[in-house]
C-alpha cells in the first residue's frame, strides 16, 4: 500500500524482520487506550497536518485492496476519520485525516478496550467530535483459536493460513 510514511510504534527493539523504510518509535506505558492515542501523536509528529491510519496487528488477512480505494486520494475529500470494525464489537483500524495528540487524546483515553462496546464508544466519541467517519469493512480480529481458523479459512492462500496448518499439523507418532 502507498504511503508517505511507515511508522512502527513498538515495545521493544525491532529485529532483522523489520523491511527497510518504517520508522520505530518506542511505545509509551499505560493501558492500549493511551497507547493507540500516543501512537497517533507520534504520527502528527512525525508528519503534521498529514493523515494517519493506525492498523492492529491482528488482522493478517488485510491486504491493500481493502484499503486502497477507501483512502485513495480522490476519496478522502470530507472525510475526517477512518474506522475499521471488527466483528467482536472492537476495531481493527482508525484513521484521522488531521491527527493531533490532543484529538487522539479525546477521542481514546478511557475508552474500555476489548470488550464488546469499544467500538460503539469509539464511534460515539467519533461523533461527539462531529467527524465525518467513512466504515471500512469490518473484519475478524484474531484473538482466540476459533478466529484464527475463521481467518485462514477465509484467507486459505495467505501467508497466515499456512503458517497455521503447518501449526496445526501434527507429526505422526511412531507405534
Amino acid at each position: 500500500m502507498p504511503a508517505g510514511r511507515r511508522l512502527l510504534v513498538l515495545d521493544g527493539d525491532p529485529g532483522d524482520w523489520l523491511p527497510p523504510g518504517w520508522t520505530v518509535v518506542p511505545q509509551c506505558d499505560g493501558g492500549l487506550d493511551r497507547r493507540l492515542a500516543d501512537a497517533f501523536a507520534h504520527a502528527a509528529r512525525l508528519a503534521p497536518g498529514s493523515p494517519a491510519l493506525l492498523v492492529g496487528m491482528d488482522t493478517p488477512q488485510l491486504d491493500a485492496a481493502t484499503l486502497s480505494e477507501p483512502l485513495s486520494a480522490v476519496r478522502r475529500p470530507g472525510v475526517d476519520a477512518w474506522y475499521g470494525p471488527a466483528a467482536d464489537g472492537g476495531f481493527w483500524a482508525l484513521g484521522l485525516a488531521r491527527p493531533t495528540a490532543e484529538l487522539a487524546a479525546r477521542l481514546l483515553h478511557d475508552v474500555p478496550m476489548s470488550t464488546p462496546d469499544t467500538g460503539a464508544v469509539l464511534l460515539r466519541r467519533l461523533a461527539e467530535a462531529r467527524l465525518a467517519v467513512h466504515r471500512l469493512p469490518v473484519l475478524t480480529d484474531v484473538d482466540t483459536a476459533d478466529d484464527a481458523r475463521q481467518v485462514a479459512a477465509e484467507s486459505p492462500g495467505s501467508r497466515f493460513a499456512a503458517r497455521l496448518r503447518a501449526l496445526t499439523t501434527a507429526p505422526e507418532v511412531a507405534s
